[in-house]
């Protein structure tokens, strides 16, 4: 398994948590606020950068659940690391 595979199934573990909450926003903005607050920045990025390169989330080994899919195209700019800057 590539670190890409890990991340898209810890994604989706994620996702299947807060999939059980009635209410969708509130379900999307829980992995959201998930991966934002625990995963590195490399490691968002990675997964960004995977749904930059496949928009639908689906690979032929693995794919994004739904609500880990939504999450992240809603909120990818919130999720992209800040980048440092030099003064």
């Amino acid at each position: 398994m590539n670190n890409i595979d890990h991340l898209i199934k810890l994604a989706n573990r994620i996702g299947d948590f807060f999939n059980a909450m009635p209410d969708r926003a509130e379900g999307i903005e829980g992995v959201t606020n998930h991966i934002q607050k625990f995963w590195e920045p490399r490691m968002r990025k990675a997964l960004l950068d995977y749904l930059a390169a496949h928009p639908d989330g689906k690979t032929p080994n693995i794919e994004l659940n739904a609500i880990a899919l939504e999450a992240l195209t809603q909120h990818r700019d919130r999720l992209t690391p800040k980048t440092a800057t030099t003064a």
